[in-house]
């Protein structure tokens, strides 16, 4: 007879592996930690995912994480505001923090996935435009991750943003720093020779 797991680890498992990337043995071993840490870490764990789920929101402005009305990028009089980067998921605003970006943003919460049933009136794409007609922007970047989805949306977004008469520019692709020609792909150096640059 297989063993069976207590009624309420067997919740925990079940909830665990819910989360992305975690399959029912990577759950089963982070319940199994959780059972032999201390009670007071896994309280304070509850405790933690409790009190981020309950204050933080979707800024009314970008749909980034926001602990207030608006998250902090918009709420600052440092960002230059003319320039906005749309990304598919607030996520996506820490990566582009890292490059020392200093506009504002703008989340779509995902990409066009017609398989999967994801359509434009799923997206803040409304809420984009109605930001764009009352917002004075000189740039849009698209920052879309570089796959079918990302592209069908950069292509969406670029027909209907095309009458706002407004620079619009896009991420480039192609090589990593650090990277090698002979380990890169077709479809990466295709994008990397479209993208190349003037010296």
């Amino acid at each position: 007879m297989r063993y069976r797991l207590p009624a309420p680890v067997r919740s925990l498992v079940n909830e665990l592996t819910k989360l992305p990337s975690i399959g029912p043995r990577s759950a089963e071993r982070l319940a199994y930690y959780l059972m032999k840490s201390p009670k007071e870490e896994a309280l304070n764990l509850a405790a933690t995912i409790r009190e981020a789920k309950e204050k933080i929101s979707s800024c009314v402005l970008c749909g980034g994480l926001a602990d207030s009305e608006k998250c902090y990028i918009c709420s600052s009089d440092s960002r230059d505001k003319k320039t906005l980067c749309i990304v598919e998921n607030p996520q996506d605003i820490a990566a582009i923090e890292e490059s020392g970006y200093m506009g504002i943003y703008h989340v779509l919460m995902g990409s066009l996935s017609p398989l999967d049933g994801v359509t434009p009136d799923d997206l803040r794409i409304s809420e984009l435009v109605e930001r764009i007609k009352t917002e004075q922007f000189d740039e849009i970047i698209l920052a879309l991750d570089p796959n079918v989805e990302g592209e069908a949306t950069a292509i969406y977004l670029k027909d209907i943003l095309k009458s706002f008469n407004l620079k619009i520019t896009q991420l480039a692709y192609g090589i990593p720093m650090g990277g090698n020609l002979e380990y890169a792909d077709g479809m990466t150096l295709s994008k990397a020779l479209e993208g190349r640059r003037v010296y």
